[in-house]
């Protein structure tokens, strides 16, 4: 009988070898998680919009007149926090809507607004008997100081 001293297993080079390319990979995919982690969480601050969406689009479809910054109804008493993402949701005098960020654990959007403008069929923003057509979510020109990465699809412009 012939007796082999054969062990089984793996040299410390294929270890390291698998240990170097899971790190790669971690490395190139753990930035796009995090990136579609705070998309996913801004989704739920769009839901904020939803109220004053509607005031401000009724108000203006009907041929009201705008009830100033601050008095359309849907903001948020001060110091209460709308949701886990939202700190605030306020008014303009136009019709823009503006929501405070908060609850990402990120600089880059904690405490910065993102807006939501009403547009008439022209593209600008909605005036005293116009009416809204559609909106203008995300957009510097209003006010929204959120990096384009982090915001949703249907919110890009």
């Amino acid at each position: 009988m012939r007796r082999t001293n054969r062990q089984a297993g793996f040299t410390i080079i294929e270890v390291m070898l698998v240990t170097m390319i899971i790190g790669v990979l971690a490395a190139l995919v753990l930035p796009s998680i995090r990136v579609e982690t705070a998309r996913v969480k801004m989704s739920e601050a769009l839901l904020a919009f939803g109220t004053c969406r509607n005031m401000v689009t009724e108000l203006y479809n009907s041929g009201g007149d705008s009830p100033g910054a601050g008095s359309w109804g849907c903001e948020s008493p001060a110091g209460v926090p709308v949701s886990v993402y939202v700190d605030s949701v306020r008014t303009e005098e136009n019709g823009t809507i503006k929501v405070q960020l908060r609850g990402f654990n990120d600089l880059r959007i904690d405490v910065h607004d993102l807006t939501l403008a009403p547009l008439d069929n022209t593209g600008n923003l909605a005036v005293d008997g116009s009416i809204v057509r559609r909106w203008r979510c995300g957009s510097i020109i209003d006010g929204t100081d959120v990096p384009a990465k982090y915001l949703p699809g249907s919110c890009r412009g």
